[in-house]
């Protein structure tokens, strides 16, 4: 027999009055970025000459990053390998990688296993490709026969956006606000 459940005034929790310690020594707080798939183009770091991203979240001590990944017509990310796992998400347009044969759109979720090596491509859409991507570790770049022939960490992202938010004029300290 199913219990029945009654409905929940709405905004019930309205009375509960919020905690006044928050964060624990040394805790930095939050970090809260409106609107994280802008439309603004500039936030956008290029990372290839057909793909950008925007950093979310960076942190240097565990050589890991969130991003949106973005490419507004047909785009690509060279061939690299991942020593550890990726998380992704589609926000809109149309990705995937040469090596698979799925093709992921708005809603779709990829984990990438530790060990995997791939070629992201972008599709054509009318949409721009956007995907929000929790990466760890390095992306290891391969070449055609895929043989290691460079990587690129967290260090490396750091010094890209920083780059690029110094030229744009936002300052290359605006990319520190993201370390956690």
């Amino acid at each position: 027999m199913a219990l029945a459940q009654a409905a929940a005034p709405a905004e019930f929790w309205r009375d509960l009055k919020p905690l006044t310690n928050v964060f624990k020594p040394g805790c930095k707080p939050e970090v809260y970025l409106k609107d994280a798939a802008t439309e603004r183009e500039e936030l956008y770091v290029p990372f290839t000459d057909t793909v950008s991203s925007r950093p979310l979240w960076i942190s240097p001590d565990q050589n890991r990053w969130c991003d949106v990944l973005m490419a507004k017509a047909a785009g690509l990310v060279n061939r690299h390998y991942h020593p550890h796992e990726v998380f992704a998400y589609t926000i809109s347009g149309k990705w995937g990688y040469l090596e698979h044969d799925w093709i992921a759109t708005a809603g779709d979720f990829i984990y990438e296993s530790p060990g995997e090596a791939h070629t992201l491509v972008a599709y054509d859409h009318p949409d721009p490709m956007k995907v929000f991507f929790v990466v760890k570790g390095p992306l290891i770049w391969l070449d055609e026969n895929g043989q290691s022939c460079g990587h690129f960490d967290v260090f490396d992202y750091i010094d890209l956006c920083k780059a690029h938010y110094e030229k744009i004029g936002l300052g290359a300290a605006c990319v520190e606000t993201l370390f956690r």
